[in-house]
């Protein structure tokens, strides 16, 4: 007999062995899920607001372990400790936005207004049963509250598949919810190779599949999906290549502190970081030095440390290639603005990256045009708003984009970003911020950005674990 497989979880900064867990085999998964489908069919029953109030015990939970979260997190996955409180007050303020709204997001429609006489029509919401979710690694909390939570609610069974680099979180919001009252088999984690992925996403009881990772990762789920029985929904949250353009009349000294934390923040490794920026020509040389000195205040580091704000990339691998595509565009003709002995735990060998800067940038280079991931910015010149925005919207990615103007004092301003608003092929469109999901606001994306909503009463099912069932009496 075989021996079972494994995973081990490498913390980035020590490239030590943090944690191991071991797959299960297919017929284990199966039998897995066979649960998960038994217990959907009887949590499904409990009425909607009881699942409400679970949901509010399951932050108070939560709650209780926000103290633990910190500098685990880190060691999985290299973020400072000093931003990771960030990620559980953002955890805990969607997951209260998101049950405020689940009732009137998953209430029954009435159709009574446009009834003729002796009908009665309504539109019911009915949950799906068995979701797979998928969740990233860079950032798992506030990613997986998205869907994990409103699935539930709904009346859904989860089966969730965190990253093999952050392990624990998963376990850990599973522990909180089922504190709280959610049924073992209602919420379960699996950890699983990319073949057992592929089979869970094709599985016949999988009524649903949302994943959160890169463009190929979305595309192997997908496909997997559809080569399965049925024709189960799936949602792709994917890769974003976010732009910024800086007006004429954009404050300088606030864009310039916002966009740098937009870049850099957790080593630029979100999907919505703002990896390019186009800087008009008449601030463009007021621009730049002033962004550079921003950066090179950066401290590069062990992550457990306070005092540091920029740690390790994921990964040896990952390091690799974001230098590789910075040395691509330095030899197409790109010039670097941050001296890398700055930061001498930039080292070769190992997971730290030095912070970046490139001008005299251009389509044709890799670095602006497939995402990074990585602590790296280019910043290219242009001439005009029809410039800037024929160069955001080219690009094979439609996550988010952001506007820097002063459109409160400046009418013609103001009208300029709403041009930008109605044809920006993106998700989200941002006035004088960046980096930021609000729960009310949808959450989507166009082009290789994926497919799908969360976030939201659009995201709150029946978008990701629903569906419609209607009724004439």
């Amino acid at each position: 007999m075989a021996s079972p497989q494994t995973q081990t979880t490498i913390s980035p900064h020590t490239q030590k062995p943090l944690v191991t867990r071991t797959y299960p085999s297919q017929s284990e998964l199966t039998a897995t899920i066979q649960r998960s489908k038994a217990a959907q069919k009887e949590w499904r029953k409990l009425p909607l607001k009881d699942r409400i109030a679970v949901g509010y015990k399951f932050i108070d939970e939560f709650k209780k372990m926000a103290d633990e979260v910190p500098l685990e997190l880190t060691l999985q996955m290299g973020r400072p400790v000093s931003q990771v409180a960030g990620e559980v007050r953002g955890f805990l303020d969607r997951a209260t936005y998101m049950l405020s709204i689940a009732e009137s997001s998953l209430s029954d429609v009435s159709l009574k207004d446009t009834d003729k006489p002796g009908f009665r029509r309504y539109i019911k919401r009915t949950p799906l049963g068995v979701v797979l979710v998928i969740a990233p690694w860079n950032y798992p909390y506030l990613v997986s509250i998205n869907s994990v939570l409103p699935a539930i609610i709904a009346g859904n069974a989860v089966t969730l598949k965190p990253s093999p680099q952050t392990p624990l979180t998963a376990e850990r919001f599973a522990l909180a919810l089922t504190q709280a009252g959610v049924p073992a088999d209602v919420i379960q984690v699996v950890h699983l190779s990319p073949e057992l992925t592929s089979f869970a996403a094709s599985h016949p009881q999988v009524d649903f599949v949302s994943f959160t990772g890169s463009v190929p990762g979305g595309r192997s789920v997908e496909q997997a999906a559809v080569a399965g029985e049925g024709f189960k929904g799936v949602g792709l949250e994917l890769g974003g290549k976010d732009p910024a353009y800086v007006r004429p009349d954009a404050d300088l000294d606030y864009t310039v502190a916002e966009l740098v934390d937009g870049a850099f923040f957790n080593s630029g490794q979100s999907c919505c970081a703002v990896e390019r920026i186009y800087v008009h020509e008449s601030v463009y040389d007021a621009f730049v030095p002033k962004y550079v000195e921003l950066v090179k205040k950066y401290r590069l580091g062990d992550p457990t440390l306070p005092d540091t704000n920029l740690g390790p990339v994921v990964s040896i691998a990952s390091a690799q290639r974001i230098q590789k595509q910075v040395q691509d565009a330095l030899k197409a003709g790109a010039k670097a603005l941050i001296p890398e002995d700055l930061f001498p735990a930039a080292q070769s060998g190992t997971a730290f990256v030095a912070p970046q800067v490139l001008v005299d940038v251009n389509h044709t280079m890799e670095v602006m045009m497939e995402e990074t991931f990585g602590p790296v910015v280019g910043i290219q010149k242009v001439s005009s708003d029809e410039e800037a925005l024929k160069l955001m919207n080219d690009s094979p990615y439609g996550l988010t984009a952001s506007v820097w103007t002063n459109a409160k004092e400046n009418p013609e301003s103001e009208r300029a970003f709403e041009k930008f608003v109605d044809e920006l092929e993106t998700g989200t469109v941002f006035l004088n911020r960046c980096d930021y999901l609000d729960p009310a606001l949808a959450w989507t994306g166009v082009k290789n950005s994926g497919r799908g909503i969360s976030l939201s009463k659009f995201g709150m099912p029946p978008e990701a674990s629903s569906s419609w069932r209607r009724a004439c009496i």
